[in-house]
């Protein structure tokens, strides 16, 4: 039986994936909390979200980017494909503190493909091959372990590494995209300053998630390394 587990009791699961699952759900609260307090402060300037990202990106000459409706909660996105910055239903005719910097943040990931910002060009790159390792790591991984071939464990290890990877990337990307959007508010004086701060609240709070998903794959990440050792 390989160490680490005894009677069925995997430490490698407590120790690392467990405060890594925590860390994720706290972060999850605290965005989800965050957003529904500044969702609640309605900007003096009265524009709705969809106004400031449409004046965001032709201020930043994207006037070919389209602002458009997605359903779903907290679903903003930019998808760079189509050329499109999707806005939830909450967000799109909203005027809220939160809307006008979760919709400012999506351009910001506009401006960032306009601009060929390196980490985005390489997170967009290894997409593929990461979709294929989020799907094949772990099953394969656990069908090495079970049979004991070292090579299929090592494969499922290699796939999950380009997931944390993946996650690394992101970091660089989503801050970016932050700091562009509140220097764009600024600049443009599209809230006030205290606004800003509440809109700087707020995707403070979302970052936390980006943080917590690649805490939880580094730490997944170990935990396979470590169950592969003591195997071996």
């Amino acid at each position: 039986m390989p160490n680490g587990y005894y009677y069925g009791f995997d430490y490698t699961w407590y120790l690392l994936v467990l405060p890594a699952f925590l860390l994720a759900l706290w972060a999850q609260f605290r965005v989800q909390s965050t957003y529904a307090k500044y969702s609640g402060v309605r900007s003096v300037r009265g524009r709705t979200a969809a106004e400031v990202a449409r004046q965001i990106l032709d201020d930043h000459g994207l006037g070919y980017v389209q602002v458009d409706r997605i359903g779903g909660k907290l679903t903003d996105n930019y998808d760079p494909r189509s050329n499109i910055v999707h806005l939830s239903q909450e967000v799109y005719d909203s005027s809220s503190i939160a809307a006008i910097g979760v919709a400012a943040h999506e351009c910001g990931h506009a401006v960032q493909h306009a601009e060929e910002y390196g980490p985005l060009k390489l997170r967009s790159a290894i997409i593929p091959i990461t979709n294929i390792g989020s799907s094949l790591s772990i099953p394969l991984f656990f069908i090495g372990l079970l049979f004991n071939f070292s090579i299929l464990m090592n494969i499922g290890i290699l796939l999950f590494g380009l997931v944390a990877l993946f996650q690394l990337i992101t970091l660089p990307v989503e801050f970016n995209a932050s700091r562009r959007a509140l220097s764009t508010i600024g600049e443009r004086g599209l809230l006030t300053d205290d606004e800003t701060r509440g809109a700087k609240k707020v995707l403070s709070a979302a970052a936390l998630t980006y943080v917590a998903a690649l805490a939880s794959s580094l730490a997944q990440l170990l935990r396979l390394v470590l169950i592969s050792r003591r195997r071996n």
